[in-house]
């Protein structure tokens, strides 16, 4: 079986590309009759796809793995424990079970990177739903101490009340940017034109 595209993407650290390259290559392999189930990098698959924020997809993989390598591969359900987190929304389990497993040398950069990303959805979670949230609750979102989860929000512009333990979020000002097509503003001056005259 050939597994090159997914080294390859694993090498460049495109995990965003490693689900779509699992689902094609489980494809073809599976058209081909090939029994591939014994040596699928099923925790890689789980866990591309929970990089793309795709818990529905991790979720169907999950079901259609066979029970002989659930039972015999410890770090295929370590990778499903943080999809049942993502879907429950536990996200402080999230983070224990990123760090609650000893993950093999090829998946560890993999899981460092799903856990960067995803402190970055949590913040901008928290950005968007909160003007103010306690130093406690910022820690727990974010999978960091308190002193930790403090400092990185300050580095963001969020200020801290130290009498009552709260940060105030910091709201990023909205870019909008208008796109002016030359094609239409020659249109519309014609229209006007056309008006006037």
């Amino acid at each position: 079986m050939d597994f090159s595209p997914l080294t390859d993407a694993m090498a460049s650290k495109s995990y965003d590309k490693i689900a779509d390259i699992c689902d094609q290559l489980m494809l073809q392999v599976a058209a081909d009759g090939v029994a591939f189930e014994d040596e699928w990098p099923y925790a890689i698959h789980l866990l591309g796809h929970l990089y793309v924020n795709d818990s529905n997809s991790a979720r169907f993989l999950w079901k259609s793995i066979p029970s002989a390598i659930k039972e015999n591969q410890a770090q295929v359900v370590a990778a499903w424990k943080i999809g049942q987190r993502l879907w429950t929304r536990d996200y402080a389990g999230v983070y224990e079970a990123i760090r609650g497993f000893e993950w093999s040398q090829e998946a560890q950069p993999l899981v460092a990177a799903f856990s960067e990303i995803y402190t970055k959805r949590m913040f901008q979670l928290l950005l968007s739903a909160y003007s103010t949230i306690s130093i406690e609750d910022t820690a727990l979102f974010l999978g960091m101490n308190e002193d930790d989860a403090k400092n990185y929000v300050q580095q963001q512009g969020w200020l801290e009340d130290p009498a009552s333990r709260m940060l105030t979020v910091k709201k990023q000002p909205i870019v909008t940017e208008q796109k002016l097509d030359p094609s239409k503003l020659q249109r519309l001056t014609e229209y006007v034109f056309h008006l006037e005259h």
